[in-house]
């Protein structure tokens, strides 16, 4: 029984250069897909209640901040009972602030 010794090597070769080539090109294409995703960027875009929340924030942080002295003066004038409320004022007040939020 005779063996051909001539080709087995050449075969491996063969196989070798085909294993080769397959890692090659799964390489290839991992690298493709990463450079794909590379290129893709993140965006993002606010709704409009978005935006109106943060314009109500920046002028709420704009607001004038609390006069401690009015306060203090009106907490005084109620508990001396000097401090007298118009109802038509009052009612003329809440009204507006009724249609305004409307």
């Amino acid at each position: 029984m005779t063996i051909n010794i001539n080709n087995l090597n050449s075969q491996v070769q063969v196989q070798q250069n085909k294993q080769a080539q397959v890692k090659q090109q799964a390489a290839q294409s991992v690298s493709v897909s990463a450079q794909g995703k590379q290129i893709s960027q993140d965006s993002v875009s606010l709704t409009p209640q978005a935006k109106q929340l943060h314009e109500l924030q920046k002028k709420a942080n704009d607001a004038p901040v609390v006069d401690q002295k009015k306060v203090d003066e009106l907490k005084k004038a109620i508990s001396a009972g000097e401090y007298k409320v118009d109802p038509q004022k009052l009612a003329a007040s809440i009204a507006n602030f009724e249609f305004d939020l409307i």
